[in-house]
């Protein structure tokens, strides 16, 4: 029987991550970013699980590479692997890492999970129930013979006892979400939102729960790029229903909605043209290295515990971007 995990958020250090893989680098050729990471004081690495590597393979290479460096995958779609799969993925990872390993479940989206993968996205909300409650079963240890909402199990125990459940955080953008990640995960990961909405967010996690956000971060001081590559992200991820509905409940809609109108007309340039900079300013971090760390600090300040940068360096080296928003 495996014992719940041990994770206490109260007593946790600072925690500062930093999203891979890096794109145009090889995954045999970030070891050395690895060690580099460490040694500018970053102690986290984040995986994703989209369109471009999986999300535990970058994760496994880096546990063996660099021992100094906490690991976690934000999200793995719950609809892309079965649940036994998942639940031997999630217990060879915790292996590997030996207790410096956090697991990320979500819905993702219609377009990764349908167009992408060929799964249909129904019952999003009941799925990434589902599929914690199996999967915090399946790493104690416990033998499943269930049928739950959206799926059933019959006979299923991990052959390979994980020794301490790795801690569960649940993708999350809505209410719902987000009070499923505090009652029965052990906390939220956030995406696509400003410093500013980090508290209303918490909220409905409550008290005692972990939030990790990734955060986008554009390093230039020419605003005028960095909006342009910020309208462009925005216009990508912010017309996929799931994050059109988590602006509407932030309170963007009105700020969004000629976006919206634009994007559902089929005229991308006029979509991206209607977002206002101060939509960008708080969804995109950009300016100078330090102007950057300070933004970042903010949406500490506003309680995320686990801050994880994801890099778009337009016009300056990766290298050079690493290291200037290395934390100080």
């Amino acid at each position: 029987m495996c014992r719940t995990n041990i994770w206490n958020t109260e007593e946790m250090d600072s925690r500062y991550g930093i999203t891979i893989p890096f794109d145009g680098v090889s995954l045999r050729d970030h070891k050395e970013w690895f060690h580099r990471i460490a040694d500018l004081g970053y102690t986290d690495l984040w995986s994703a699980e989209v369109d471009g590597t999986d999300g535990f393979t970058p994760l496994t290479l880096a546990a063996i590479w660099e021992p100094r460096l906490n690991l976690g995958v934000a999200v793995t779609p719950v609809f892309t692997r079965g649940a036994g799969l998942l639940a031997m993925s999630i217990a060879a990872m915790a292996e590997v890492a030996e207790g410096r390993f956090i697991m990320g479940l979500g819905a993702s989206s219609e377009p990764v999970v349908q167009r992408w993968n060929g799964v249909k996205y129904e019952k999003p909300y009941a799925r990434t129930r589902d599929v914690l409650r199996f999967v915090k079963q399946a790493l104690d240890g416990e033998k499943i013979d269930e049928i739950f909402e959206t799926f059933e199990v019959h006979g299923f125990k991990l052959s390979r006892p994980v020794l301490v459940r790795p801690p569960i955080l649940l993708g999350a953008l809505r209410p719902g979400m987000l009070r499923l990640a505090g009652r029965e995960a052990d906390g939220a990961i956030l995406n696509w939102l400003g410093a500013n909405d980090v508290a209303k967010c918490r909220a409905e996690v409550g008290e005692g729960k972990t939030i990790a956000a990734r955060l986008f971060v554009v390093p230039t001081a020419d605003a005028d790029l960095a909006r342009m590559i910020g309208r462009r992200m925005i216009s990508s991820y912010l017309t996929v229903n799931a994050y059109a509905e988590f602006h509407r409940w932030l309170g963007r809609a009105d700020a969004l909605q000629p976006m919206w109108d634009a994007w559902a007309e089929g005229n991308r340039k006029l979509a991206n043209e209607l977002i206002p900079d101060w939509v960008v300013d708080e969804l995109i971090i950009h300016g100078p290295y330090e102007a950057c760390r300070e933004h970042v600090l903010r949406y500490i300040e506003a309680g995320v515990q686990i801050p994880t940068l994801a890099i778009v360096p337009f016009g300056v080296d990766l290298k050079e971007a690493v290291e200037g928003l290395a934390p100080r």
